[in-house]
């Protein structure tokens, strides 16, 4: 079984952005999305509303949010699932602090309260199942990164059973070469990072707009059980009258199962 994965920072709705604000790139980052046709969408740093909309022009998808009591202030990582090829086991919000389950909490000096959401799914088409998780971490300090990570594997190891095939997704502000990643890895040894199989020279995936940043890295990932066939993974860079989708480019990676 084949599948499409897409993730993607898709820069909150602020009117700051002038003719990059979300209302004047929502249906080109829907159209970019589309047309890779994914399976599984991760988004990171969208607001309620903002989300929503998404939802209604990514109409053959639905998001996973019936376990959510949405705080409108938040930005949310979220899942958008193809219509009726999956079933859902479970879904949950984690907040990447001191007290996980507390919803807003945030903790380590972390600029904003960020989260892990994850999702546990059963393809129609598949005996397997995948637990995907989904996060965004802060921006500011390294320090504070670091500890949201060990939270993080935390949380990831008290909830895998390990009879799900494990992928991780997100923009993790920080490059693959770091401690961040370290940590993952340490905990999680048979994830692979599906960009760097099949592109040796690193690239920077945040750009503000702009298409290029100097001295940026790549800090939005897909990482995938070792289990799974890997079978492609690019940065979409396309651009529509001179403009980007989102200030981050999607990573989208397709797997077999």
């Amino acid at each position: 079984m084949k599948l499409c994965l897409t993730s993607c920072n898709i820069r909150f709705n602020n009117p700051a952005d002038g003719v990059n604000s979300w209302p004047h790139r929502r249906l080109h980052l829907t159209n970019t999305l589309l047309a890779h046709s994914p399976d599984i969408i991760a988004s990171q740093e969208g607001r309620f509303e903002q989300l929503k909309d998404f939802e209604v022009l990514l109409k053959d998808y639905e998001i996973i949010d019936h376990h959510r009591s949405w705080i409108k202030e938040r930005m949310y990582p979220s899942f958008f699932l193809k219509k009726d090829r999956f079933e859902i086991l479970r879904s949950e919000d984690l907040w990447l602090s001191e007290t996980p389950e507390v919803a807003g909490s945030k903790s380590f000096e972390s600029a904003f309260p960020r989260l892990m959401t994850w999702i546990k799914i059963q393809p129609k088409e598949s005996k397997e199942n995948l637990l995907l998780i989904n996060t965004h971490l802060d921006h500011v300090k390294k320090e504070t990164r670091y500890q949201q990570v060990n939270v993080l594997a935390q949380e990831i190891k008290r909830i895998w059973d390990q009879s799900s095939t494990l992928i991780i997704m997100g923009d993790f502000n920080d490059a693959p070469q770091s401690e961040v990643r370290d940590i993952l890895t340490s905990n999680f040894p048979k994830l692979l990072d599906a960009w760097k199989l099949f592109n040796p020279i690193e690239e920077t995936s945040h750009h503000a707009f702009s298409g290029e940043c100097q001295n940026g890295s790549r800090i939005d990932w897909i990482l995938v059980d070792q289990t799974v066939t890997i079978e492609n993974c690019i940065m979409d860079k396309s651009i529509s009258e001179g403009r980007y989708p989102s200030d981050h480019f999607p990573i989208v990676c397709k797997i077999s199962l």
